[in-house]
Formats: structure tokens, C-alpha cells, sequence
């Protein structure tokens, strides 16, 4: 009789630790799907304001035009990617145009100076700053949830009910920083 109390005791906290190992893969998937809300929220956001941006800077910049034209077209793709990866390097090369339209105004004082273009640049610098913050934390978030995923005994539980691994999000690691020059010989 004694042995089949300590058997029942033993399956109940079996049943309760399975419990906890399933509860703990759920909560980890779905802050991953937050850390992935947190990330497309600030890609509309930025996706919002780029027509915004063409439009003021386009009268300024006609030597430009391709490089609008090219904004323009990879803001269309990256709302159409089917996998991460393809968004991550449509985003990734949103960020590099993006960057060559903010170094290229410094051909346009007049442009510098209008109060729309520096408050939609302003809005653009502080939307890819909290890109890059919800971007840290997504991949944060993957990386816990991958490391659960394969981390003993989690990973039989994870294989029984069909957890699968996400994927990071990374951008392309040549963003087309601009190239800045002092001519300091005046």
C-alpha cells in the first residue's frame, strides 16, 4: 500500500512538472510573437512616414530620383515577404536607402532647413532607434525560446506537441552607412 501512495506521488509531480514544462514553452512562444508586434508595429510605422518623406524631399532631390524610386519600390516588397528573412533583407536595405536619402540632404540647404523635412527626420531616426530595440528583444526572445526548445528534458515535451524553432531576424550587415568627409582646410 505504501508503494502505490509513493507511485501516485511521484506521477503527480510528474503530471505537474510536464504541466510546468508545457506552460513555460507557451509563455515563451508567445513573447515571441509580442517581440515579433513590437518589430512590425515600428516597420509601419516607418513604412507610414517614407511616402511622407519621398514627397517632401522628391521636389528638392531630382538627381535623385532613383534612389527615391528604389525606396519607394522596396518599401512595396518588404510589405509583401513571405518568410523573415526575406523581410529582414528588404528592411535591411530600407534602412541603407534611408540612410543615403539622409546623407545625400546635405546637398540641399534649403532642404536642411524646411521645418517638414526635419521633423519627418527626426521621426525616422527615433522609429529606427526603437526598430533596433525591438529587434534586440525579438531576437532575445528566439533565442530563449530555441534555447528551451533544445534544452533536456524540454526538447521531448517540445517535439511531442509540435513546438518548432523561430527564426532570428537579422538585417543585412552592410546597411549603406554614409560616408562622412571633413574638409578641414579652410
Amino acid at each position: 500500500m505504501e508503494m502505490v501512495r509513493w507511485f501516485f506521488i511521484l506521477l503527480v509531480a510528474l503530471v505537474v512538472y510536464v504541466v510546468y514544462l508545457y506552460n513555460r514553452l507557451v509563455r515563451l512562444r508567445q513573447r515571441v510573437k509580442n517581440a515579433w508586434s513590437q518589430i512590425d508595429v515600428q516597420l509601419k510605422r516607418r513604412h507610414d512616414l517614407i511616402p511622407n518623406l519621398v514627397e517632401t524631399v522628391k521636389g528638392y532631390m531630382k538627381h535623385e530620383r532613383a534612389l527615391l524610386e528604389n525606396i519607394t519600390r522596396l518599401r512595396a516588397e518588404a510589405l509583401e515577404a513571405r518568410s523573415l528573412a526575406e523581410r529582414g533583407e528588404k528592411e535591411g536595405q530600407i534602412s541603407a536607402l534611408l540612410g543615403q536619402i539622409l546623407a545625400v540632404v546635405e546637398r540641399y540647404p534649403e532642404l536642411k532647413a524646411s521645418e517638414n523635412f526635419l521633423q519627418l527626420q527626426e521621426e525616422l531616426v527615433h522609429t529606427e532607434n526603437k526598430i533596433a530595440f525591438a529587434r534586440q528583444f525579438y531576437n532575445d526572445a528566439v533565442m530563449r525560446y530555441n534555447t528551451a526548445l533544445q534544452t533536456f528534458p524540454t526538447n521531448m515535451l517540445a517535439s511531442m506537441f509540435g513546438f518548432s524553432p523561430e527564426e532570428f531576424l537579422s538585417f543585412p550587415e552592410d546597411r549603406g552607412r554614409p560616408e562622412v568627409r571633413l574638409d578641414l582646410s579652410d
